[in-house]
């Protein structure tokens, strides 16, 4: 594909993520939805900007850049993958262009593009002085709670970006627990591209409410003085007899534990169905699949619902444009929503029934408005234009 002629403002995305989770579909589906979002645009020029850091080892690092690039070949992107060398003494952190090697655009071309350019970058993953380059700089976090939190205490961005967008929709409202924002941030949906995502069959056979994620947290933030335990494994702890609240449908983790951890058959013994997300989800196709194969996702909220930030996840967006229903908890976002999403939120496990029975009872209904809602909300070209203005 040749960009020679093209006249189109060049939008970076900016990720740090992908390319070192190779086994990691879903991940790497994020910042997809931004670049394939953009190639939707006229007068956008959608580049994927992505910083793998070397781990050491070579043959693991030539292994994440073919992956990546195969990747990107199949969605037919443009990209810039730079490979940032181990790092030692002062200016760990720091992201020096001179110091990386270029995949797929030339060190030269991204010199030249950027300060005509826009960089959204995802999750604080370009830092300065690469960050320096752009002509506009966009801070998109994708963590509202964690990243209000650290800017407190460090350097997350708020030194060397134009503007601060979340997707966590009540920045304005959020728990007073947190320190005050220090930035003044705007709200927008996560992404979901509602061309590459399209509207599924119902799924044949038992029904299935599933998701994906870590069960454990290994983060430490405190809040109003406290450590609080922030996991998957905390919020499902009052939903785990769903599965015998309702014995109709199946209930299934795909969460990364181990095969000899113990919480595998504590799960299953409540009846829960435990999988392995980087066997059914390793390439974005794959997940995709394993997303449309479910009649619903059912998911527990820990720290965002807690803090109420008003955050939706990106998997919840790919849920809802492949026409299935999310049943969660509520952050706050649900009054920006239509009132017949295709989201139920629930608070306690008897509300999660219910909720549950509804989307088996009431399944095409909530389908509809699940993908409707997608395409009225979570679409990736309406958010991009919102963020590019």
């Amino acid at each position: 594909m040749s960009h020679a002629l093209r006249k189109e403002l060049p939008v970076f995305v900016g990720c740090g993520f992908a390319a070192k989770y190779p086994e990691g579909g879903g991940n790497f589906s994020v910042p997809l939805q931004y670049v394939t979002g953009l190639k939707r645009m006229k007068h956008y020029r959608g580049i994927w900007l992505e910083v793998l850091q070397g781990s050491g080892d070579p043959v693991k690092d030539a292994h994440c850049v073919r992956t990546f690039q195969r990747r990107m070949a199949a969605y037919d992107l443009e990209y810039c993958l730079l490979l940032r060398p181990v790092q030692k003494g002062k200016g760990g952190e720091e992201h020096h262009l001179d110091q990386m090697q270029s995949y797929g655009m030339s060190l030269t071309t991204l010199r030249e593009l950027a300060p005509e350019g826009v960089l959204l970058n995802l999750s604080y993953s370009v830092k300065p002085p690469l960050t320096n380059l752009f002509g506009r700089r966009l801070l998109c976090s994708l963590d509202p709670t964690e990243v209000l939190f650290w800017m407190d205490q460090i350097e997350m961005g708020q030194s060397c970006h134009d503007e601060f967008w979340s997707i966590g929709l009540c920045m304005d409202s959020i728990n007073p627990r947190l320190p005050k924002p220090i930035v003044s941030w705007r709200s927008y949906f996560p992404l979901v591209d509602t061309e590459l995502l399209k509207p599924q069959p119902k799924p044949k056979g038992r029904p299935r409410f599933t998701t994906i994620g870590q069960w454990y947290w290994d983060g430490m933030i405190m809040i109003g003085g406290e450590y609080h335990d922030y996991s998957k494994q905390a919020a499902f702890a009052p939903y785990l007899d769903l599965p015998q609240r309702v014995p109709e449908a199946v209930f299934e983790l795909a969460m990364n534990l181990n095969s000899d951890d113990p919480e595998r058959a504590r799960l299953r013994s409540l009846g829960w169905r435990v999988v392995t997300p980087h066997r059914l989800t390793r390439t974005p196709a794959a997940y995709y699949r394993y997303l449309a194969g479910a009649t619903a996702e059912f998911t527990a909220v820990k720290l965002e619902a807690q803090m109420g930030s008003g955050w939706l996840s990106d998997r919840a967006a790919a849920f809802l444009a492949l026409g299935r229903p999310v049943v969660t908890e509520p952050t706050g976002a649900e009054r920006f929503l239509p009132s017949d999403s295709g989201m139920l939120f629930v608070t306690d496990r008897e509300t999660a029934a219910e909720a549950s029975l509804r989307v088996l009872g009431d399944w095409d209904s909530l389908s509809k408005a699940a993908r409707e809602t997608a395409v009225e909300c979570f679409d990736s070209v309406k958010n991009l234009t919102l963020l590019l203005g």
